[in-house]
């Protein structure tokens, strides 16, 4: 695995600044990592044996991306936007799972370890880097389900929905009332249509 401090580099990088969330995210792909026995996250034997659930769409996010590998488009990274600083990290050649947490209490220790930072928020992009891990993160083994529509790989399924026109992959479709819809059409979307050209 690369050292902290080239992915911290990389982290900050890839999101544009470096920000406390991208220590955190950083830290807690590292410990993920470790934890559930992966040192080389970016090789041919891990690409796709590895599935990160992030659960917040924040800066952290970025940085577990850049540690792991993992991403939307490879289908290895999911988020499930709880609003919570945490991921699962799941190695799907072992089945283990594992939940990394940041500890609110860090927060609170910042000053600590970075005495002479200015501000809280460089205070803690400098503690959460030397912080030990046991002040900076938690862990819990986890079972996750992964059906075969959420793996890696080609499309599980494709179907045509009977409103819209627009396909579907993976499962995400739904009946109802007898007709095959996107979830769109079934439930109502994040936009509304106005007409297409």
């Amino acid at each position: 695995m690369k050292s902290l401090q080239e992915h911290l580099s990389e982290a900050a990088a890839f999101h544009g600044e470096s920000c406390p969330g991208q220590v955190l995210g950083v830290r807690l792909a590292r410990a993920g990592l470790r934890s559930i026995g992966i040192d080389d996250p970016l090789s041919d034997r891990w690409r796709k044996n590895i599935i990160v659930f992030v659960e917040i769409d924040r800066c952290a996010a970025d940085a577990i991306m850049v540690v792991t590998g993992c991403r939307v488009g490879k289908r290895t990274l999911k988020l499930k936007d709880y609003g919570i600083m945490a991921a699962t990290f799941v190695n799907l050649e072992s089945g283990r799972a594992v939940r990394v947490v940041a500890r609110e209490e860090a927060r609170k220790l910042a000053p600590s370890y970075a005495p002479g930072a200015s501000g809280k928020y460089e205070q803690q992009r400098l503690a959460y880097a030397v912080m030990p891990e046991e002040d900076l993160c938690s862990f819990e083994d986890v079972e996750v389900s992964l059906p075969p529509e959420e793996m890696p790989g080609p499309p599980f399924s494709r179907v045509k929905c009977q409103k819209c026109g627009e396909h579907v992959q993976d499962g995400r479709e739904q009946s109802t009332g007898g007709a095959v819809l996107c979830r769109s059409c079934a439930q109502g979307g994040y936009f509304v249509r106005r007409g297409r050209g």
